[in-house]
């Protein structure tokens, strides 16, 4: 009768044996969430406002603008308002969508403070991912540091 070697598993085949699956993140469905934001358009009564750089705080000229624009949503209230935060093309991805997140937030709660009513504002950030200038110059930057509105009928 043969002897049968039996060699022993390698150590690191046993340990990825041994080790748990990695944790699946759950999918989040953005293909919802996309085609709700297209159901929105832009207003030409609503223009971007200015952020400076690095900065989520309304600027003194953006906050008179802003006012204007709460009593025109006032008047409009079958309308529900996306904010879309957005930055230039310094820094990550990551910290740039964080930041563009910041703004839109900002701008949400600074219309809410003038009468705008919460529930029909909705948020969200494309970070540096659209920008409306590609030059590498201050001007260029300084337009694309900015939060957008767009509307659509309740």
């Amino acid at each position: 009768e043969p002897i049968q070697s039996r060699q022993e598993p390698e150590k690191e085949s046993v340990v990825a044996l041994a080790r748990p699956p990695e944790p699946v993140e759950p999918e989040k469905d953005t293909r919802a969430e996309r085609a709700s934001q297209r159901e929105f358009a832009a207003v030409e009564e609503l223009k971007a406002i200015r952020f400076d750089f690095d900065k989520a705080v309304i600027r003194t000229d953006a906050a008179d603008t802003l006012v204007g624009y709460a009593a025109w949503l006032r008047d409009h209230e079958d309308s529900a308002v996306l904010i879309e935060g957005h930055c230039d093309e310094r820094g990550t991805s990551e910290y740039n969508v964080a930041l563009g997140d910041r703004r839109a937030k900002a701008v949400r709660d600074y219309l809410s403070l003038y009468g705008v009513a919460p529930e029909r504002m909705s948020i969200v950030s494309y970070g540096k991912e659209r920008p409306v200038c590609a030059a590498a110059t201050d001007a260029c930057r300084d337009e694309n540091r900015r939060a957008e509105f767009r509307l659509k009928s309740r």
